[in-house]
């Protein structure tokens, strides 16, 4: 069987040192890193390079990481791209505009480089998740989930939602009728035991309900721990 070919991320970071780093740590993992100075250099190579993962500092020239995550999401052919962005503990509201723009995760400076790569090796796995003794879709009311093809639709329309949006959703329908914590979610969803806030699931349930209204009453909050995808949509 053929190997798989190495995966290619886009690094998007001025400050060379952190960049060559970064680079360093992708290139001893296997990974092919690409380095953009500035957020129209990324953009470019998003969409000419057909990167796996961005790893997206906040501070850029021309163009801010904030407009960089936006016009990615924007553009068709790199809607879905995993995102991890790069923030200064004291960007925390960038951080949730990032997160609200549709970025799958963050990292703040200074940031362990080992922290760095199981965030990465984490938004991988959920993308090649394997299918083995389970469903290959999963239906609710009038939305289909394609595991297979990593497609959500909604009256046969496609919804554009991003790597962790659609990890989160699967993870809310395969266990429907359970209240599942945020400190569950980010494990299960994200991949790693977390300690602090956990701002980062409920901006990715809001953005799940703004892109599929269908959940707006069927995704509930449970005070103090978390969240529950009804059995079915309520009736109106």
């Amino acid at each position: 069987m053929a190997s798989q070919r190495p995966k290619k991320i886009l690094i998007v970071e001025d400050e060379q040192d952190i960049a060559q780093l970064v680079r360093h740590y992708l290139e001893k993992e296997g990974y092919h890193p690409n380095i953009a100075k500035t957020g129209l250099e990324a953009l470019n190579l998003a969409v000419s390079e057909h990167p796996d993962l961005v790893i997206l500092d906040l501070m850029l020239p021309q163009m801010d990481g904030l407009e960089v995550c936006k016009a990615i999401r924007h553009k068709p052919e790199t809607a879905r791209l995993p995102i991890i962005m790069l923030t200064a503990k004291n960007e925390e509201s960038d951080t949730v505009v990032g997160l609200e723009l549709g970025a799958d995760d963050y990292i703040t400076k200074p940031f362990s480089p080992k922290t760095l790569m199981a965030r990465v090796k984490s938004l991988f796995r959920r993308l090649e998740r394997t299918n083995d003794h389970k469903p290959t879709s999963l239906v609710y009311d009038s939305m289909q989930m394609d595991l297979t093809r990593h497609e959500v639709t909604v009256n046969g329309k496609e919804v554009l939602l991003t790597a962790k949006e659609f990890g989160l959703l699967e993870h809310l329908l395969r266990h429907r009728g359970r209240v599942l914590t945020r400190e569950v979610l980010l494990n299960e969803v994200w991949g790693y035991d977390y300690y602090g806030t956990t701002r980062t699931v409920d901006v990715h349930v809001r953005r799940v309900k703004l892109k599929v209204p269908l959940f707006n009453d069927s995704i509930v909050s449970v005070k103090t721990m978390g969240y529950k995808l009804l059995d079915k949509p309520r009736e109106e």
